[in-house]
């Protein structure tokens, strides 16, 4: 462990020194990622610092343990033996967990697909129930939700939304488990005999990829406008506002008209085909690693039906780890952090057991 910890000091010793070169301070994506890299060892190297001297001290009280006569010395030196390697073994696991290769993208903004699946019009309006918790949850955690592309539901909700989030913490982390079919179970608003129906809708999580992640060629693009739809002011339907775009090798389409410029919907569009042209590539990378692929909470399979919303019940079901809770009402209005923690201690511990040769 010690040897580990030492190796990731002298990288942090390095980043330490890096980020101060004014070359480095200048050129803003390296100064940025090297400044995060800084932050995350700064987090082991302060575990590392507790744990040399736990370390420190057990070996003072085995040496007391060994050569003391005094009776009471003796207990007190075991008493305290005992108790040190216990934190050991508690900090131990910590640096263990801190020290599991990082995915790279968990700290990039995401873009959201959500669309209605089976259950026609309820389907609809349940999408737009998960659209409203994804909302509440983001405000929670003061992140910033943009629309980039709506196609409302005829009684409600959305046949498919399409919104930006970012913040200043890991978004794509904490979102990534979100991916997936979400299913509701209830009595929908149409139905007369009171009957429980099940819907879906499949939501879609995406890590938004900065240029330099995805080179996209232009010449490779078809840009089509045409005139917006929906709400929006006088600018509806009365300009070629709405931008669509096509990526020609791929077929990949996105597009944009939520924004009344033909300018900011093109920019917005272009970020969307970026990500699922790095969600393609993504996609493939996760099939061809079998920990991922094997992984519970892989956020890898978007045909995978995840989590289940019983209204009569009160509960909500998550089916990658067995996870009930009857709390649907907070859930629905956001408080989804609780199920979160859950995955993500449930696939650190999949990372964890698979890394253990490294300690």
């Amino acid at each position: 462990m010690l040897d580990k910890l030492n190796i990731v000091q002298q990288r942090f010793n390095e980043v330490s020194d890096l980020i101060i070169q004014p070359d480095i301070i200048t050129d803003q994506k390296r100064y940025i990622k090297l400044n995060k890299e800084y932050k995350e060892l700064g987090l082991i190297i302060e575990k590392k610092v507790i744990y040399e001297r736990l370390i420190s001290n057990k070996n003072e009280a085995e040496e007391i343990s060994r050569n003391e006569s005094d009776k009471e010395m003796l207990e007190m030196a075991n008493d305290e033996l005992k108790d040190l390697k216990e934190k050991i073994n508690i900090i131990e696991e910590d640096i263990k967990f801190l020290l599991i290769p990082k995915d790279p993208d968990d700290s990039k903004n995401v873009v959201i697909e959500l669309r209605a699946g089976t259950g026609g019009d309820e389907a609809s309006i349940f999408a737009g129930d998960l659209f409203r918790m994804y909302t509440k949850y983001c405000e929670g955690r003061k992140w910033n939700v943009s629309l980039v592309d709506t196609s409302p539901g005829t009684s409600g909700g959305y046949k498919e939304i399409i919104f930006e989030v970012s913040g200043n913490d890991d978004v794509y982390g904490l979102l990534k488990f979100e991916s997936g079919v979400h299913r509701v179970q209830r009595v929908p608003q149409t139905e007369t005999q009171g009957r429980v129906h099940t819907s879906a809708a499949t939501v879609m999580v995406l890590p938004e990829a900065e240029e330099f992640d995805v080179q996209i060629n232009m010449n490779d693009v078809r840009v089509d406008y045409f005139c917006s739809s929906g709400p929006g002011g006088q600018s509806v339907n009365t300009t070629y506002s709405a931008v669509r775009l096509t990526h020609t090798p791929t077929g990949i389409v996105a597009q944009c008209q939520d924004q009344k410029s033909q300018h900011k919907n093109k920019d917005k569009a272009l970020k969307v085909l970026r990500s699922r042209l790095y969600e393609l590539e993504l996609s493939k990378k996760l099939e061809a690693d079998s920990l991922k692929r094997n992984s519970m909470v892989s956020s890898g399979d978007r045909s995978a039906k995840i989590r289940t919303y019983n209204y009569p019940q009160g509960r909500v079901t998550d089916h990658r780890i067995g996870l009930t809770l009857y709390d649907l009402q907070n859930i629905v209005n956001g408080d989804i952090q609780k199920i979160i923690d859950e995955l993500k201690i449930v696939r650190n511990s999949e990372l964890l057991k698979n890394s253990e040769e490294v300690f």
